[in-house]
């Protein structure tokens, strides 16, 4: 395997460490393929706390429990179930609290599934609707930094932000 090959495969190994090495044990997802590793390493990880949710939103009041409890948390989430939280997402103004979500992005670069295109487009301009930095990593040299940089502003700062996975970083799936 060449090198760019070995660092495009790495990426989420080290986003995972990355995650852990700055605190956060709990790991809210709706199963997805574009976080499988996440997923399976925070299932894996005796120190980590993993809930399957039924829908996204639940991730949403999960991760201000977490924060009422002096935990951290992230939201692991695809971009249609972004649409899914639009009404949860307010109350990280209301309340406060810090609100961190990686969202592997569809209806972009090579999508083939026609319905995955609405919510996709609309992804990033429905979370700043709702207050929240968006942040974009499209190359697997980009995600430790951008999502190093979320982290500093949703745990120092208490900001609502998303780091959205392009794409080009995930892969479009084939039908």
């Amino acid at each position: 395997m060449a090198d760019q090959d070995k660092d495009a495969a790495a990426w989420p190994d080290a986003l995972y460490e990355l995650l852990r090495a700055r605190g956060v044990t709990q790991f809210a997802y709706v199963p997805d393929a574009g976080h499988k590793v996440l997923i399976n390493r925070s299932l894996a990880d005796p120190d980590a706390h993993s809930v399957a949710l039924t829908t996204e939103e639940e991730g949403v009041a999960l991760l201000a429990g977490a924060d009422l409890g002096g935990g951290r948390g992230v939201l692991l989430m695809q971009s249609s179930g972004v649409g899914n939280c639009i009404n949860m997402l307010s109350l990280t103004r209301g309340g406060r609290f810090p609100l961190l979500t990686l969202v592997s992005m569809r209806g972009e670069f090579g999508e083939g599934n026609p319905w995955q295109f609405p919510m996709g487009q609309a992804t990033p301009k429905v979370l700043e609707a709702m207050g929240v930095i968006v942040l974009r990593a499209d190359q697997p040299e980009e995600v430790i930094p951008t999502v190093s940089a979320a982290l500093t502003m949703v745990f120092q700062s208490g900001e609502a932000v998303a780091v959205l996975l392009g794409q080009r970083l995930i892969g479009a799936k084939q039908f």
